[in-house]
């Protein structure tokens, strides 16, 4: 065999390309960092000698299935290895950590987890997120209450105990919490001490049923979960509101008399609501009590309403057309059956057409409507939206099963539409 000649040139070129990755301009460094996996920022470290502390000055430190590689089935081996890496990355860091995300699939509430916060309260930490996939409740370590640099905070399957001391983060805009667990006051407190927060997603909670909300600069709200009573107290920035009750309220009509009714209620303090998502259960909770005919003030700003509606249950029939009726400015509503509940239907045709009539959706040109079987009272409804919005567009329905949903379709085109565009889209279920 012969020795191949390497041209000189060849060599030449290949130095002039490392010698560009090494004289990279810093912020060109830091942008190329910031898109890789914490793993893969670390392994940059051979590029050349210039990349091999690089990463040891990243912002943002993500601890993920994606960053932490972990071949094994043995949990005291994987436990051992993400401690082995956190702590490593931490001892080996150097200037500020602005993001700490801890997510492992395999991840469990480890003690050590309380070092890394207490490290983290020690600087300015200002986005942490704690996702315990495995075990029990982690008990956040009180720690994580000194850092008052946070905007963001999201934990999942977590104890909350903040200390009577705790007067809130000053800076925190965003809190998302899920699976966790914490005392009525407590709860209460954390929300109305954030004086600055506007993003509270809340899901699969305990230890609390009585949600009561107390924050001026909110603008979303998600909830799902089960409880008793939801109270919104100067919100009158909130612009997106979803929620879900996860089990099916039961309400002693005998116990609320003279109560103003949750639906009026519920409006009091959103004047400025934008989206509104009624979810699982909620609708039979708006529809205790009191049905208006309309809210008291309309919601004028609201363009989006989707809901998961039982029509066979009259109240939240009722419920249902207060909330379009109390929507001057509605440009897109969603409409999803219950139909795991059978209720009595009691006088629900008679009553309904009653409510139908005098009522026009001036804005209205997207409705999407799903689950429905055919019932009477559910193509009532179908055929008061086709006959009150002169600017539909389309308007989409998927039925819960292929049984009856032909004859179905029939009878939906043969219904009269006030706007001439209108079109009917059947999706297969």
């Amino acid at each position: 065999m012969q020795k191949q000649h390497i041209p000189s040139n060849f060599l030449c070129n290949a130095e002039i390309e490392v010698d560009d990755i090494s004289n990279l301009p810093a912020q060109i460094v830091d942008k190329i960092l910031s898109h890789l996996s914490l793993r893969d920022a670390v392994r940059t470290s051979i590029l050349s000698s210039k990349w091999r502390n690089k990463w040891v000055t990243l912002p943002n430190l993500v601890f993920d299935n994606q960053s932490l590689l972990i071949s094994s089935q043995d949990q005291t081996f994987i436990k051992n290895k993400i401690v082995n890496i956190v702590d490593h990355v931490l001892l080996l860091h150097s200037g500020p950590i602005h993001k700490f995300k801890l997510s492992h699939r395999d991840l469990q509430g480890v003690c050590d987890i309380d070092r890394w916060i207490l490290f983290l309260s020690r600087g300015a930490v200002k986005e942490f997120i704690l996702e315990i996939w495995k075990g029990h409740r982690y008990k956040l370590h009180s720690s994580i209450y000194l850092c008052q640099k946070l905007n963001h905070l999201e934990l999942f399957n977590c104890l909350l105990k903040p200390p009577h001391t705790f007067n809130g983060f000053k800076s925190l805009k965003s809190l998302d919490l899920q699976h966790i667990t914490m005392e009525q006051d407590a709860f209460e407190q954390l929300v109305s001490r954030c004086h600055l927060l506007e993003r509270l997603t809340l899901m699969n909670f305990e230890g609390f049923s009585d949600l009561k909300i107390h924050a001026p600069n909110l603008l979303f709200f998600d909830v799902g979960g089960v409880f008793e009573d939801i109270n919104f107290m100067n919100t009158f920035n909130l612009a997106i509101v979803s929620i879900g009750l996860y089990v099916n309220p039961g309400f002693d009509k005998n116990l609320t008399l003279g109560s103003a009714g949750n639906l009026v209620k519920f409006f009091a303090h959103l004047p400025r609501l934008q989206r509104l998502e009624v979810q699982s259960f909620f609708l039979k909770y708006l529809a205790d009590n009191k049905v208006p005919g309309r809210l008291p003030t309309p919601c004028d700003e609201l363009s989006f309403l989707s809901m998961r509606i039982n029509f066979n249950h009259l109240d939240e029939c009722l419920a249902a057309l207060c909330l379009l009726r109390s929507s001057p400015n509605l440009q897109e509503l969603e409409m999803l059956a219950r139909t795991e509940e059978q209720s009595t239907l009691r006088t629900v045709a008679s009553v309904m057409k009653e409510d139908y009539q005098n009522c026009m959706f001036n804005q209205l040109r997207h409705v999407k409507i799903a689950g429905i079987t055919g019932l009477k009272q559910e193509l009532n409804f179908v055929n008061f939206l086709l006959s009150n919005s002169p600017v539909l567009e389309r308007m989409t329905v998927k039925p819960a099963s292929v049984d009856g949903a032909w004859e179905m379709l029939k009878e939906l085109l043969r219904f009269r539409r006030a706007s001439v565009q209108a079109e009917i889209v059947y999706v297969d279920p």
